[in-house]
């Protein structure tokens, strides 16, 4: 290629782009995605989203804080003094009574109740109506003029007053107590104290004559009920007595089983059974003595008679024995000895016999006179046996009767106890509530400036952070790399932030200026968009006029020369170009339509290993130009020659220019303006831009800020001049110039 010209100096001015805040990007798969689930998916909310959108917005938020902080003033100012006085009440559970199985008679245990019905109960009647009319007559409120006006009618003004006390009342249990806390507010400290202290006071009160009344009337009751049951018990007894006399029956114990025992045949009867029974025993005892002696059994009587006769015979038959020894027994002394013991055994056998004679004979006599005796006691048992029978049946009705007296006998006696603890216990117990603390004289609590001020600032924080995120919500655009990479599904490659002067191009020639800090982070990432590096040949479009895509061309194209590349920058926006020259030989259109080399058709700026190739003359037909073979071919011989082809192509949407362009290059980015782009737009460029094709590498937020919002808006012209570059931004006019020193070919 021949030796290209030489461009003069630069002179750059970069219309302000908006502030938006500066997020580190991310590499992130590219890809398809549709812009109902990607914008659903951007728009949840979340800490960084809520301060991005508090840091956007944030004098919307300051100005409603500073609103509502300024209506808290003015509404303290406005609202009159208020005076609340309180008093304290502590709540007695009443004791109920439990009845027990102590004793034969029971037991009463008493146990203090301590259930929420009775304090909610006491809560309501606190703040009931009944009490607060109470109060108001008890106070005369309705002759208060400061309460009830001027209004002459008493009904009237007191149901004024009532309303009055049981609005200002307020009723509130402390926390783990039995403690109420009474108050009430009003204007007038006064009226505060006394109505408290008023309503406190009505309230004790109610209770006890609730409960003298309750104790009056169960005495009433008692009354009533013991006249009742005395006559009844008189009239039982009376019956029970009468019918006893009819039927003739004497009670003679007071057994409480209603036995047979308690009557005089009853008690005969039973004697007659003992002795019968005795009588009995005895018949039995003497008809056994009597068969033994009748069998002929030895009798101790018997054997005690003959006793001395067997001493003489023991004695005379040992002086035998002993004689023997020495006479013969036919010896006359030996047989006198002999028949004197002869007789003398004789005789103790008629002894015997004539003892038991007689014994048998008494015994006999025994056992008939026992026998007698005991036939009499049956025939009598007998013949009282049926009276008793008789007396039983009658007894039955008696005991029915000696029952009923019993019972009335006990309830009677009951409510006689009942009638003395209720006399006794009437109007001493303790009371439902005692008062704690009385309403003192307060000083006013409201209204609380402080108070007023934190909740209207809490309150305008809340209503600008609502409206902020309403209005975000609104704005659908592009603002920040999160959006790009949530919204489009693109890498986020950089964040351009807003040039700082009138000129971007001097800017940008300042290395450690932000611009040209950004521009650079922005070429050494395109560095691993590719396996082989940065692409050798990158269109640079947007998807609508004035994003900064030419401004950014440029910039990369002169970051690439920075990073040691030669770069060739072509402005393939033959509608509307930001390169120009007043040469019409010079140009990509006058290449593409004629036959000549690459290096006829580029101009070297002053900036080194940097060329430029304008757009020339604008052509009837861009499109066609860009899909012929030739402009395959110049790019292919410019990709040759330079180490990086940027071109600068026109707006995605509405042309066909830039998907024919993405399907010739190695890569394309895109260029978003922050905070003015709209989503729905980018994402329906992106697709137009796959569907031909396109390499999307990533895309860059030009105008992007940290902390800083702009509007909506957006103009895009067609222009040119024949004496210089110019770049056209806007619809405000607002315009960016590159000024180049044209040289000749060598």
């Amino acid at each position: 290629m021949a030796s290209p010209g030489t461009v003069g100096p630069t002179n750059l001015t970069v219309q302000k782009p908006d502030q938006r805040r500066d997020l580190a990007p991310a590499p992130q798969e590219s890809g398809y995605g549709s812009y109902g689930s990607t914008a659903a998916e951007g728009r949840e909310l979340s800490l960084s989203l809520l301060w991005r959108i508090a840091v956007e917005w944030r004098w919307l938020i300051l100005a409603a804080i500073g609103t509502s902080i300024a209506a808290a003033v003015l509404i303290t100012l406005l609202t009159p003094l208020k005076y609340r006085s309180t008093a304290s009440l502590e709540l007695n559970p009443p004791e109920v009574e439990i009845m027990t199985d102590e004793g034969s008679k029971g037991g009463r245990q008493s146990s203090a109740r301590n259930d929420t019905n009775f304090v909610g109960t006491q809560l309501a009647l606190l703040g009931s109506r009944a009490l607060a009319e109470r109060v108001a007559q008890n106070l005369n409120l309705a002759a208060d003029p400061a309460i009830v006006g001027e209004n002459t009618d008493r009904a009237a003004n007191t149901a004024t007053a009532a309303s009055f006390v049981q609005g200002g009342t307020q009723v509130r249990l402390q926390p783990q107590s039995m403690i109420v806390r009474v108050s009430f507010v009003a204007r007038d400290p006064q009226i505060a104290a006394k109505i408290v202290n008023g309503v406190t006071d009505a309230y004790i009160a109610t209770n006890l004559e609730r409960r003298y009344q309750s104790s009056s009337y169960a005495r009433d009751f008692l009354q009533r009920q013991i006249a009742t049951t005395r006559r009844d018990l008189e009239r039982s007894e009376r019956q029970l007595t009468t019918y006893a006399q009819q039927q003739r029956l004497i009670s003679t114990g007071s057994s409480e089983d209603g036995g047979d025992t308690n009557s005089l045949t009853g008690s005969s009867l039973v004697s007659l059974n003992t002795a019968l029974a005795a009588t009995q025993a005895r018949r039995i005892a003497a008809e056994q003595k009597y068969r033994e002696a009748a069998l002929g059994g030895a009798t101790t009587e018997g054997s005690t008679n003959a006793a001395p006769l067997r001493a003489q015979i023991a004695a005379l038959d040992a002086e035998y024995q002993q004689k023997r020894q020495t006479f013969r027994p036919d010896y006359p002394e030996m047989v006198a000895l002999k028949a004197r013991i002869d007789a003398l055994r004789a005789a103790v056998v008629t002894e015997t016999r004539t003892t038991n004679s007689d014994r048998i004979g008494t015994l006999r006599q025994d056992f008939q006179a026992a026998r007698a005796e005991e036939d009499r006691l049956r025939a009598q048992v007998s013949g009282l046996s049926g009276t008793v029978l008789d007396q039983r049946g009658r007894l039955i009705q008696y005991n029915i009767l000696k029952r009923d007296v019993d019972t009335n006998r006990t309830l009677y006696d009951a409510l006689l106890q009942r009638y003395k603890e209720i006399g006794v216990a009437g109007g001493i117990g303790t009371a439902v509530a005692s008062v704690v603390d009385r309403g003192l004289v307060p000083g006013a609590f409201s209204p609380n400036l402080y108070l007023n001020l934190m909740i209207g600032a809490v309150l305008g924080l809340v209503i600008g952070m609502l409206a902020a995120i309403a209005l975000e919500f609104i704005n659908d655009t592009i603002k920040s790399p999160d959006d790009i990479r949530d919204k489009l599904q693109l890498p986020f490659l950089g964040g351009i932030p807003t040039a700082k002067s009138a000129k971007p191009i001097e800017e940008l020639r300042d290395t450690l200026s932000p611009l040209a800090e950004a521009y650079l982070s922005t070429a050494s990432a395109m560095q691993f968009v590719t396996e082989g590096g940065a692409p050798k040949t990158l269109l640079v479009t947007s998807t609508r006029p004035a994003e900064g895509k030419s401004t950014s061309a440029w910039a990369l194209a002169y970051s690439f020369t920075r990073l040691g590349k030669s770069v060739l920058l072509i402005d393939a926006d033959m509608r509307r170009p930001a390169f120009v020259t007043g040469r019409e030989n010079v140009g990509l259109s006058h290449i593409l339509t004629n036959t000549g080399s690459l290096s006829e058709h580029v101009l070297q700026t002053d900036i080194d290993a940097l060329w430029v190739m304008p757009s020339g003359i604008i052509p009837p037909s861009p499109p066609e130009l860009i899909a012929s073979a030739r402009f395959a071919a110049l790019l292919a011989d410019a990709s040759a020659t330079f180490d990086v082809v940027v071109i600068d192509g026109p707006p995605i949407l509405g042309l066909a220019d830039s998907p024919l362009l993405s399907s010739i290059v190695q890569a394309t980015l895109m260029v978003i303006e922050s905070g003015r782009t709209r989503t729905r737009a980018a994402i329906e460029a992106q697709n137009r831009m796959r569907t031909a094709g396109a390499h999307m590498v990533g895309a860059i937020l030009t105008r992007y800020q940290p902390q800083a919002s702009y509007g909506y808006g957006y103009g895009y012209g067609y222009g040119q001049n024949k004496d210089q570059y110019r770049y056209v931004a806007d619809g405000n006019e607002k315009k960016r110039r590159i000024m180049l020193t044209m040289h000749d070919e060598p």
